[in-house]
């Protein structure tokens, strides 16, 4: 959310005006707030989420200082039932703007937490009040109402959680564009069994609070909720080693192949593009992610010398580069938060007709991540500016697409990329190590977008733009493998001879040394006088600067 949307602005200001009047009456002289447990709990709270946001403690505890994040929602919960909706809301204002906010732009964020925080005590204050909670917990020497003291605080927590599902829902349509129905999809189940235990944490506290003991006895409670603060700081930190981790491999993969850098993380964000419009389940959609970009990191295990081959692939290099597949998989097999991804990487070069590689299935027997990286694959290798070739506009992949669904692409996963760009737009700025690059959120709506260059007419939806903006030269290796390879028109299509089996195939990185020079001098050395005046050049190229086009005389 870099550039707030105007949707997301008005909604932001008409729950910070809610908030406002939920929580300005209790400042009312009139209002007779018990200032001796607002304040206690208020500074209580504050002082939960102030670890967070300090840095020299985070650095001194290891870095597993508590996140905030709901941790601490037990103290909100017991001033929902000890207090009236106007003072409760009060405890929330302090902490909800000494939370850590990670993402930019923090300072709207933060007044968004706030205002989303405080309506939601006041809401579960209201319904607690309501239903008695105040008499229930009992004062002094008088004991709670046990079990009847169970129905306020489980309402409340409920209610809590309900307002906060459909207020984050809200904030997901408006800035991020998300369909509601996607939106709202399974946020309230996700989050009511924490917020449940969070509620019966509250309700402890609330007793202690107004037991004989007094406010000093509920403070026993921050024990286990530091613990469970705890804990979920540690998933934090392996949550962060996976994405570093992820990060890692792509590099690896654009520094070996600079022509397609930042192509992993565009195809990765893609992927997420359409899985949203297909109404994936959420806790899919980071997966799906890992899945698009580290689809090509097979090609750690592929020659340099074939990815940056300027010029045609011969047979044998051909069946090398479509080992990749199987080569990323088995970097990944033992990675085990990779789930679904790994057979994506496996199978994203299957086409639906049965025509890919490696084992040729077709329909449903390729799995629905692996349709849909491929169709994200495809298109942005036709959008992405190469040295061999310039990117094909938006419309012309868009038809190209259409016109090979059914045969090479899941005509669903078209479908919703089809709708993803119509309402986003398509941008390739992002790179692998772009440490704000998040292909979970996509990018922003840009002039890009299919809709209008379809309503220009510029491309008739049967036609097969040429795979290279000249024929003075012959297109490069890449032209032939990997991405493009699945789109219909790239040249050298894929025609595996049925006599040499992908098993016999020499090892990537001890390729024949008479290979190439049994086959390059055909479509760069037509004279036969000199057989071997080209054949050396894959060895005579520095190592790190690739070909320039005509660089093979």
């Amino acid at each position: 959310m870099k550039a707030t949307p105007r949707a997301a602005r008005v909604y932001i200001g008409c729950a910070v005006l809610a908030a406002a009047a939920c929580a300005l009456p209790a400042l009312r002289p009139a209002a007779h707030t018990a200032w001796g447990a607002v304040v206690p709990l208020a500074a209580l709270y504050a002082l939960c989420e102030l670890p967070a946001r300090c840095r020299l403690l985070d650095r001194v505890l290891g870095g597993t200082a508590p996140m905030g994040a709901g941790s601490f929602f037990p103290v909100l919960l017991a001033s929902a039932l000890l207090l009236p909706p106007s003072a409760a809301a009060l405890t929330a204002l302090p902490g909800a703007l000494l939370a850590r906010v990670e993402q930019r732009p923090a300072g709207v964020r933060r007044v968004w937490r706030t205002a989303q925080l405080l309506l939601a005590v006041a809401a579960a204050a209201l319904v607690a009040g309501a239903l008695g909670s105040r008499e229930a917990l009992g004062k002094g020497p008088h004991a709670p109402d046990f079990p009847y003291a169970l129905l306020p605080a489980a309402a409340s927590a409920l209610t809590f959680c309900l307002v906060l599902a459909v207020l984050d829902g809200g904030i997901r349509t408006t800035a991020e564009q998300i369909p509601p129905r996607t939106a709202w999809r399974g946020l309230l189940g996700r989050t009511l069994g924490p917020h449940a235990v969070h509620g019966l944490a509250g309700l402890m506290m609330a007793v202690l609070w107004r037991s004989a003991y007094g406010p000093v006895a509920a403070l026993f409670v921050l024990l286990p909720m530091y613990i469970s603060c705890w804990v979920f700081a540690q998933y934090h930190r392996e949550r962060a080693a996976h994405q570093a981790t992820i990060r890692a491999l792509v590099q690896a993969v654009d520094i070996k192949d600079r022509y397609t850098r930042g192509h992993s993380e565009r195809v990765g964000r893609a992927s997420v593009l359409i899985a949203h419009e297909l109404g994936m389940a959420e806790e899919r959609l980071e997966i799906l992610r890992f899945a698009g970009i580290l689809h090509d990191v097979g090609k750690l295990g592929v020659p340099t010398r074939i990815l940056r081959k300027d010029g045609p692939l011969t047979p044998e290099e051909r069946r090398i580069i479509e080992l990749h597949p199987e080569y990323g998989h088995e970097m990944v097999r033992g990675i085990g938060f990779l789930g679904e991804a790994r057979a994506a990487i496996l199978h994203h070069h299957e086409k639906l007709d049965g025509s890919g590689y490696p084992y040729g299935l077709s329909g449903e027997q390729i799995p629905e991540f692996a349709r849909v990286v491929a169709v994200a694959d495809a298109f942005d290798a036709m959008t992405s500016t190469r040295s061999y070739s310039r990117a094909r506009p938006v419309a012309t992949a868009v038809a190209e697409l259409e016109r090979c669904a059914g045969t090479h692409f899941d005509p669903r996963m078209v479908a919703a990329l089809v709708q993803a760009l119509d309402r986003h737009g398509w941008q390739t700025s992002v790179t692998a190590d772009e440490p704000g690059a998040r292909a979970g959120a996509s990018g922003p709506a840009g002039p890009s977008g299919p809709g209008a260059a379809r309503a220009a007419g510029s491309v008739p939806p049967a036609r097969v733009p040429a795979a290279a903006p000249t024929t003075a030269r012959p297109p490069r290796a890449d032209a032939g493998r990997a991405t493009t390879a699945d789109v219909p028109g790239a040249t050298a299509p894929h025609a595996p001879s049925p006599t040499a089996p992908r098993a016999t195939a020499p090892a990537p990185h001890a390729p024949s040394p008479t290979a190439p020079r049994a086959t390059a001098p055909a479509p760069h050395a037509p004279s036969p006088t000199a057989p071997h005046a080209t054949a050396p050049a894959p060895h005579a190229t520095a190592p790190h600067a690739p070909v320039p086009p005509g660089g093979r005389a």
